[in-house]
């Protein structure tokens, strides 16, 4: 009987509501509560090692110096040239000279050169919103995997707890059976449940290692390299669903920028297309010389020009179809816009429902959980209750504890992307949409 109220204590203790475990107490040096500025601190580190960033920042710059490429007042061409004759001309060449030189320039008319500067640029612009889109997503997904990565270690702490419950109940059944108080099956049940949660408990282990290999490589770092044990935040506040919110979205979401300065590139190069319909304006001197007294003889000046009315169906084409480039961009931003404003409702309603979801099982069905737990072992010791009662009831707390973490996750991975739809720089600056609501707090690190 000693043995047994032993475990009652023993039980009571691992059920019964605690704080903060021992090993994850805030503030120690190996555990870290995930919050917008530890998010922001690998952001930050993410952003200069990170290739694929670091990649699209060269393009970035490559796109730059395009811009200076485009020459206004083109290469002239030079040419040289000499007559030869079988001797009869002989006279004339000298009077005409034997020796010929030609110098060409294009002109820089009709603001040809202008336009196709102005194409570039807005090719450069286009790749710094693809490299502001690129960045954008890998933060989502950074702090996405940061918020999955803590939540696998809560599941490890839920089922490090559950193990020691095993293990104590395990005694406790052969102390019974010992005693003739108790069944064989119970025992061997407790011995099975045991081993599937060592098992399980390596599998979590492993696949947080996995995380970890994941988030070392957005970090661009050696793929084994240690991290602080993260904590999941506390249960966010609502963010109910505002226009001035989804106007927000509008405007900023990375992809939505993306294709307006895909619309201003190709307007500047359908502007590009109709200047190429003028002609191509040269002017060039030629002048000659006669070689046997190196004396100059005449020298002609004139103009060139291309004929593009000749290709006026081709150039009309040309047109048409860059204008209708800018239909279908014009279009898909529509569209864009469209799908955004679903996404961002369907956001907030992930998010609200995540939360309410975690308000739940943190204040109704865990504590009831656990009371279940405690009465049902209780009854079991005291030989008043069924040993099928303290493993349902078992079952129950290790759902309500695994669901409360999982809808945090959820609710805070999905802020992530919303912050993303917004452009936003971080969770943080989710506070001006958030509703104040004093009763929504706590952490859900209470095993």
């Amino acid at each position: 009987m000693k043995t047994f109220l032993a475990s009652l204590i023993t039980m009571s203790s691992l059920v019964a509501p605690a704080t903060e475990p021992p090993d994850h107490r805030v503030g120690a040096t190996n555990v870290a509560r995930l919050s917008a500025a530890e998010v922001n601190a690998l952001v930050e580190v993410m952003r200069t090692n990170h290739p694929a960033l670091r990649a699209q920042e060269a393009r970035v710059r490559a796109s730059g110096h395009a811009t200076n490429t485009v020459r206004t007042w083109t290469d002239p061409m030079v040419s040289f040239g000499g007559v030869f004759s079988d001797g009869a001309r002989g006279p004339m060449l000298e009077e005409e000279g034997d020796l010929v030189y030609e110098l060409e320039q294009p002109l820089p008319l009709f603001g040809k050169a202008a336009a196709a500067r102005d194409v570039a640029q807005r090719e450069a612009d286009v790749e710094l919103s693809r490299a502001s889109m690129e960045f954008q997503n890998l933060r989502r997904d950074l702090a996405k995997l940061l918020f999955t990565l803590a939540n696998q270690e809560q599941s490890i702490e839920i089922g490090q707890q559950d193990s020691a419950w095993l293990q104590t109940m395990t005694e406790v059944a052969e102390e019974r059976y010992r005693a003739g108080t108790g069944t064989q099956v119970e025992v061997l049940r407790m011995q099975n449940e045991r081993a599937k949660r060592t098992d399980a408990l390596r599998t979590e282990a492993r696949r947080r290692d996995q995380s970890q290999v994941s988030l070392n490589r957005f970090l661009n770092r050696p793929l084994h390299s240690p991290h602080p044990k993260y904590l999941l935040p506390d249960i966010a506040p609502s963010i109910p669903l505002s226009s001035n919110l989804v106007n927000l979205a509008v405007r900023n979401e990375p992809r939505l920028r993306l294709l307006a300065a895909e619309i201003k590139t190709a307007e500047a190069q359908t502007v590009a297309t109709r200047k190429a319909r003028l002609p191509e304006v040269g002017g060039f001197i030629e002048a000659r010389q006669y070689s046997g007294d190196g004396g100059f003889r005449e020298a002609t000046i004139g103009v060139k020009l291309t004929l593009p009315w000749l290709n006026a169906g081709k150039y009309r084409s040309d047109l048409a179809r860059d204008r209708a480039r800018v239909q279908a961009a014009q279009y898909d931003a529509e569209n864009m816009a469209q799908l955004v404003r679903e996404e961002v409702h369907q956001l907030i309603v992930e998010i609200d429902a995540a939360r309410r979801e975690a308000l739940l099982y943190r204040d109704e069905i865990l504590p009831r959980s656990r009371l279940a737990l405690e009465t049902a072992h209780a009854n079991w010791i005291a030989n008043r209750g069924m040993f099928n009662d303290v493993m349902e009831s078992r079952r129950m707390l290790l759902e309500a504890q695994l669901m409360l973490a999982r809808a945090v996750t959820e609710q805070h991975r999905a802020m992530s992307e919303l912050v993303l739809c917004c452009g936003l720089g971080d969770l943080e600056s989710l506070e001006a949409f958030r509703e104040t609501d004093p009763a929504a707090p706590s952490s859900v690190n209470t095993p």
